[in-house]
């Protein structure tokens, strides 16, 4: 879309028509019929609706230019009914594709080379892949472009690992696009929705490509995530740290971490950041990336980040700043339960699923956590997708008064602060029952334990059991033992109840 497009006599242009051929089956940009300020304007006023009362909307921050901004495209190779290869996107809510010449989302030189390996691919006798019949190799095409570098990545998935005359089929592509830095070959023989297999190959190159954001340069592999729009993700992380308001002496902690590129870029500022992130492939990433900018002060731990944090929190271990980057699906539970545990002066959420940032802004509220400050920063122009960043802080008195009370003699004045720590050495501590320990395990493990798992646990560990007298009973039964897996689910629980 040329830029007279955009703008007329300093107005936004409301589109009568479409500019995309495709957009009534492929469902991906719904806010085609709008200008770029409308749809600014109406994702304001859906992120406000659902925030209200939460946190405080600051504004939502557009793109200068919102086209060909997704530096990462994915096509699928496959068959129409009447056989005919084709290559695009699959229909919404279906497994049909929809040929695509040309999106106005996606980057240019990426649709080239993807319209370059389908017209390639008769000369070669390479067939794409029918998920009706199983024949045929080439399933799907994925390309990767570092917007800074320049650097382009291939990625041929393939349902077999057998690709004739792959070597001159890799020449071609090469002879008609000598900017592609790296090819692979990826291998995907299962039956399933899912792009990329386990196994791979590089048939060119090195194998990755590298970018640079916000001043840091990351490696860039098949399977890493890496924010498909970098122009506003140096806004959106810019604003992230901004808020977190680093002065070189916090610790950081950069939760579901992926490649390290939040984390990175804050190491900069912060005395320390530790990275947490559950995928190894990720971490081996992001301990690459930290070398590759000679950062000394970030560490990085394949763990789940809750459990890491509760764990931290046990052993008396601090942090000044998390910042929580969840799925679309949001956040859980537990993982909140964590950071009230471990006590961070703040927390920065950021947030691709503005439902499920909803939902754990309020249960963060009960957890003394309270949003001050958010931003709309549009990573998606055009589709209904909306990325927020949230500054949470914990709620403290705003001061402390200091009274004297008298007790007589002999007992001299006291302080009400001496009061209240008697008061807390000799307050009962809250009950935990088994219902509580079961909720825990099933929220953070996913799985049930039994009420005698449980009560075996405890007594192995020398604790009482008076509040199952049940569960001790059914002990005398013969039964099966809990497995080392639940054992040790059981023992996180008691833990993080401070029960052991």
């Amino acid at each position: 879309m040329q830029e007279n497009q955009k703008k007329k006599r300093g107005k936004p242009v409301r589109h009568t028509k479409s500019p995309c051929p495709v957009s009534g089956k492929c469902g991906s940009c719904q806010y085609l019929h709008l200008s770029y300020q409308e749809q600014l304007k109406a994702k304001q006023n859906t992120l406000s609706a659902l925030l209200k009362g939460l946190c405080p909307l600051c504004g939502m921050i557009g793109m200068d230019n919102p086209y060909h901004y997704r530096n990462k495209v994915h096509a699928v190779f496959g068959c129409d009914r009447r056989g005919k290869p084709v290559s695009g996107i699959y229909e919404a809510n279906s497994h049909r594709i929809v040929p695509v010449e040309s999106c106005l989302i996606e980057d240019e030189k990426a649709d080239e080379i993807i319209g370059t390996v389908r017209r390639l691919l008769p000369s070669f006798k390479i067939r794409n892949y029918d998920e009706d019949t199983g024949y045929g190799l080439l399933r799907h095409v994925l390309v990767k472009r570092g917007f800074s570098t320049g650097e382009i990545m291939v990625v041929l998935v393939t349902a077999s690992p057998v690709f004739p005359s792959k070597n001159n089929f890799v020449k071609a592509l090469l002879k008609e696009h000598p900017d592609i830095t790296t090819i692979i070959q990826n291998i995907n023989g299962r039956g399933t929705s899912m792009v990329l297999g386990e196994k791979e190959h590089t048939l060119y190159g090195p194998g990755y490509i590298e970018d640079v954001l916000c001043g840091c340069t990351f490696r860039i592999s098949s399977k890493s995530f890496y924010q498909v729009n970098p122009v506003q993700t140096e806004i959106l992380y810019g604003k992230a740290l901004e808020m977190a308001g680093l002065t070189g002496k916090e610790t950081v902690i950069d939760a579901y971490c992926g490649i390290g590129t939040i984390g990175i870029i804050a190491s900069k500022k912060a005395k320390e950041v530790i990275g947490i992130e559950l995928n190894p492939d990720a971490v081996r990433d992001a301990v690459q990336n930290a070398r590759r900018n000679s950062v000394s002060n970030i560490r990085f731990y394949c763990n789940d980040a809750g459990r890491f944090m509760t764990e931290m929190a046990r052993r008396k271990g601090k942090a000044d700043v998390v910042i929580m980057d969840p799925p679309r699906t949001g956040s859980t539970k537990a993982f909140m339960d964590s950071i009230a545990a471990l006590e961070p002066e703040r927390v920065i959420y950021i947030s691709c699923g503005p439902d499920t940032l909803a939902r754990d802004l309020r249960y963060m509220k009960t957890l003394g956590y309270h949003a001050r400050e958010g931003w709309g920063v549009d990573l998606f122009p055009w589709t209904g997708s909306i990325e927020t960043v949230v500054l949470l802080s914990h709620k403290k008195p705003d001061s402390y008064i200091h009274i004297d009370v008298e007790f007589g003699e002999g007992e001299g004045k006291i302080s009400v602060d001496k009061i209240v720590q008697r008061a807390e050495k000799y307050k009962p501590k809250e009950r935990v029952t088994y219902k509580r320990i079961k909720e825990y395990v099933l929220e953070k493990y996913g799985f049930k334990v039994h009420t005698a798992y449980i009560a075996e646990v405890k007594r192995s560990l020398g604790l009482p059991m008076y509040d199952a007298p049940n569960a001790v009973e059914e002990l005398k039964q013969p039964r099966k033992h809990p497995t080392p897996e639940k054992v040790e689910a059981i023992k996180d629980a008691l833990h993080y109840f401070a029960v052991i």
